[in-house]
Protein backbone atom coordinates (compact mmCIF):
# COMPACT_ATOMS: atom_id res chain seq x y z
CA UNK A 1 0.00 0.00 0.00
CA UNK A 2 2.50 2.27 -1.03
CA UNK A 3 0.97 4.35 -3.70
CA UNK A 4 0.65 7.55 -4.13
CA UNK A 5 -3.28 8.40 -3.89
CA UNK A 6 -4.41 10.42 -6.87
CA UNK A 7 -6.11 12.89 -3.97
CA UNK A 8 -2.62 13.44 -2.40
CA UNK A 9 -1.19 14.11 -6.03
CA UNK A 10 -3.90 16.46 -6.50
CA UNK A 11 -3.97 18.39 -3.26
CA UNK A 12 0.07 18.64 -3.52
CA UNK A 13 -0.32 20.13 -7.18
CA UNK A 14 -2.62 22.28 -6.20
CA UNK A 15 -0.92 23.58 -3.43
CA UNK A 16 2.26 23.69 -5.72
CA UNK A 17 0.41 26.10 -7.78
CA UNK A 18 -0.98 28.03 -5.27
CA UNK A 19 2.26 28.76 -3.20
CA UNK A 20 4.15 29.87 -6.61
CA UNK A 21 1.15 31.75 -8.02
CA UNK A 22 1.36 34.64 -4.66
CA UNK A 23 3.78 37.11 -4.97
CA UNK A 24 5.59 38.21 -1.78
CA UNK A 25 5.29 41.49 -0.16
CA UNK A 26 8.64 42.15 -0.90
CA UNK A 27 7.79 41.34 -4.88
CA UNK A 28 5.25 43.69 -4.62
CA UNK A 29 6.68 46.70 -2.95
CA UNK A 30 9.63 46.36 -5.54
CA UNK A 31 7.04 46.43 -8.68
CA UNK A 32 5.18 49.08 -6.69
CA UNK A 33 8.16 51.52 -6.02
CA UNK A 34 9.13 53.06 -9.47
CA UNK A 35 5.49 53.05 -9.87
CA UNK A 36 5.11 55.39 -6.53
CA UNK A 37 8.25 57.32 -7.29
CA UNK A 38 6.77 58.64 -10.52
CA UNK A 39 3.36 59.44 -8.70
CA UNK A 40 5.08 61.54 -5.85
CA UNK A 41 7.44 63.22 -8.78
CA UNK A 42 3.95 64.16 -11.30
CA UNK A 43 2.26 64.89 -8.39
CA UNK A 44 5.44 67.32 -7.44
CA UNK A 45 5.02 68.40 -10.52
CA UNK A 46 1.45 69.53 -10.40
CA UNK A 47 1.36 71.29 -7.05
CA UNK A 48 4.24 73.61 -9.08
CA UNK A 49 2.16 73.79 -11.45
CA UNK A 50 -1.17 74.73 -9.51
CA UNK A 51 0.89 77.27 -7.72
CA UNK A 52 2.08 78.92 -11.10
CA UNK A 53 -1.17 78.68 -12.27
CA UNK A 54 -2.83 80.12 -8.88
CA UNK A 55 -0.05 83.33 -9.05
CA UNK A 56 -0.75 84.02 -12.93
CA UNK A 57 -4.67 84.22 -11.93
CA UNK A 58 -3.80 87.00 -9.21
CA UNK A 59 -1.54 89.26 -11.72
CA UNK A 60 -3.89 88.65 -14.45
CA UNK A 61 -7.05 89.93 -11.74
CA UNK A 62 -4.66 92.77 -10.41
CA UNK A 63 -4.17 94.02 -14.31
CA UNK A 64 -7.86 93.64 -15.10
CA UNK A 65 -8.64 95.92 -12.01
CA UNK A 66 -5.60 98.45 -12.80
CA UNK A 67 -6.95 98.36 -16.73
CA UNK A 68 -10.25 99.00 -15.28
CA UNK A 69 -9.14 101.84 -13.22
CA UNK A 70 -7.35 103.16 -15.99
CA UNK A 71 -10.46 103.15 -18.07
CA UNK A 72 -12.25 104.90 -15.36
CA UNK A 73 -9.57 107.76 -15.09
CA UNK A 74 -9.59 107.88 -18.94
CA UNK A 75 -13.34 108.63 -18.75
CA UNK A 76 -12.80 111.17 -16.57
CA UNK A 77 -10.14 112.86 -18.21
CA UNK A 78 -12.19 112.46 -21.29
CA UNK A 79 -15.12 114.36 -19.83
CA UNK A 80 -12.47 117.25 -18.67
CA UNK A 81 -11.28 117.52 -22.25
CA UNK A 82 -14.42 117.91 -23.35
CA UNK A 83 -15.63 120.38 -21.22
CA UNK A 84 -12.42 122.22 -21.94
CA UNK A 85 -13.17 121.94 -25.74
CA UNK A 86 -16.73 123.18 -24.91
CA UNK A 87 -15.76 126.52 -23.19
CA UNK A 88 -13.28 127.04 -26.37
CA UNK A 89 -15.77 127.06 -29.07
CA UNK A 90 -17.86 129.26 -26.70
CA UNK A 91 -15.04 131.68 -26.27
CA UNK A 92 -14.64 131.48 -29.82
CA UNK A 93 -17.48 132.13 -31.23
CA UNK A 94 -18.05 135.24 -28.92
CA UNK A 95 -15.05 136.34 -30.66
CA UNK A 96 -16.19 135.77 -33.64
CA UNK A 97 -19.94 137.99 -33.05
CA UNK A 98 -17.63 140.52 -31.38
CA UNK A 99 -17.56 143.43 -34.39
CA UNK A 100 -13.82 144.27 -34.90
CA UNK A 101 -12.70 148.14 -35.20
Amino acid sequence: MNRFSPKLALVVIAGGVAVSGCATKRYVREQVAPVAQRVDTLEAKLQETDGTAKSALAEAQAAAGQAQANGQRLDQVSGRVDGVEQRLTVQEQKRAKRPRH
